[in-house]
C-alpha cells in the first residue's frame, strides 16, 4: 500500500513538471546553444570499483523536440585487482530527442584516446605501459530543468558499448575475458551562450 502511494506521487509530480515546462513559451526551448561543466560516476563491468568523471558540455537545441551534444570528458578505471590502470579522455557527439520538454533519450558516438597504465610489479615483468585511440557508442536517457531564462540542470544515464583490449597478464585476465562497457550518471550545469 505505502509503495502505490509512492508510486502515485512520484507519478503525479513527473506529470505536474511536464506539464509546466511544456506551457513555458516555446523560447525556451528553441534553437540555442548551453555550455558547462558536468561531473558523474561511472563503472565499467570488470572494473575493480566506480570511479569519477569530469569534463564539459556543449548542448545545441535545435527545435522543441532535437538535440545535439558534444562533450569532453577525463575517466580513470582500474582493472584486475589494480594491475592496470585505465585512463582516457573521450571526446563524443550524441543526437538527442525529446518525447517531452525536458525528458530526452540518446544515441551517439566517441573517440577514447586512452591510456593502460600497468602496475610496477608487471612493468618489472616486461609489461610496458601504452597509449591507443579507439571508437565506441552509447544510449543515453535523461532530464534536462530550465533553471531561469539562461541556464539548465541535465542529469542523465549512460551505456557505452567499449571494446578495450587488453594485454594478456599471466592468472590476471586475459583479453577475452575483460568487459570494459561500462554506464555512467552524469549531472550537468549547462549556461546559455
Amino acid at each position: 500500500m505505502r509503495t502505490s502511494i509512492l508510486t502515485i506521487a512520484i507519478a503525479l509530480a513527473a506529470v505536474l513538471i511536464a506539464t509546466d515546462a511544456g506551457a513555458q513559451t516555446e523560447s525556451n526551448y528553441g534553437a540555442k546553444a548551453y555550455f558547462g561543466p558536468h561531473l558523474g560516476i561511472q563503472k565499467a563491468q570488470d572494473s575493480d570499483d566506480p570511479n569519477y568523471l569530469v569534463g564539459g558540455t556543449l548542448r545545441l537545441r535545435l527545435m522543441s523536440v532535437l538535440g545535439a551534444e558534444g562533450t569532453f570528458s577525463y575517466r580513470q578505471q582500474k582493472f584486475g585487482d589494480e594491475a592496470v590502470t585505465v585512463r582516457s579522455w573521450p571526446l563524443t557527439v550524441t543526437g538527442l530527442l525529446y518525447p517531452l520538454p525536458i525528458i530526452y533519450g540518446g544515441l551517439g558516438a566517441g573517440w577514447y584516446h586512452t591510456t593502460y597504465d600497468y602496475s610496477d610489479s608487471w612493468n618489472d615483468l616486461g609489461f610496458g605501459d601504452e597509449t591507443d585511440q579507439q571508437f565506441g557508442w552509447h544510449l543515453a536517457a535523461g532530464a534536462e530543468l530550465p533553471l531561469g531564462q539562461s541556464a539548465r540542470l541535465a542529469g542523465d544515464v549512460r551505456y557505452v558499448f567499449f571494446d578495450q583490449e587488453f594485454k594478456d597478464l599471466p592468472h590476471v585476465f586475459t583479453d577475452d575475458d575483460v568487459d570494459a562497457d561500462f554506464y555512467s550518471v552524469t549531472l550537468a550545469l549547462l549556461f546559455q551562450l
